[in-house]
């Protein structure tokens, strides 16, 4: 699989992402609010609804984080090694394949993700090509992915 992703493109992606999330903030803002009438029990506050406002608005402070990081000018070269944002290619043992080390909200069609914070995300950022990193997935089962290409 080979998959590029631009600049251009991530910053459109997350502003995408960015106008869904808020527009599903909106509809769930208007469905906790309760209406006038009822008894206490229908006045009760819908706490289903808070929690996943609040988990949308923690969603688009990280959309948000992240696309005012992919405008930063960036002054590193590929000799830094991986950083979000990179398409990285990795031969897991199964053959090269692409993953853009980042979001899950800017996951396509063209290109699988891998998080920052996952355990293969964290070991990946700074290797550079042809190195071989080792992340564990659980307790006493290491893995391996060597570095095949950063685009």
């Amino acid at each position: 699989m080979t998959a590029t992703i631009s600049p251009a493109s991530r910053q459109d992606v997350l502003t995408a992402r960015l106008a869904a999330l808020r527009a599903e903030r909106e509809q769930t803002l208007t469905e906790t609010i309760p209406s006038g009438g009822g008894d206490m029990a229908d006045r009760a506050t819908n706490v289903d609804g808070h929690v996943r406002l609040a988990m949308l608005e923690q969603r688009i402070a990280t959309v948000e984080d992240e696309l005012a990081a992919s405008q930063q000018p960036s002054a590193r070269s590929t000799k830094d090694g991986v950083a979000v944002g990179d398409v990285v290619t990795l031969d897991l043992g199964d053959g090269p394949e692409s993953f853009l080390l980042g979001s899950v909200d800017e996951a396509g069609d063209s290109v699988d993700v891998i998080t920052p914070s996952s355990p293969l995300g964290q070991a990946l950022q700074g290797a550079r090509v042809g190195s071989t990193v080792s992340y564990a997935t659980r307790p006493n089962r290491t893995l391996y992915a060597t570095v095949v290409a950063v685009s």
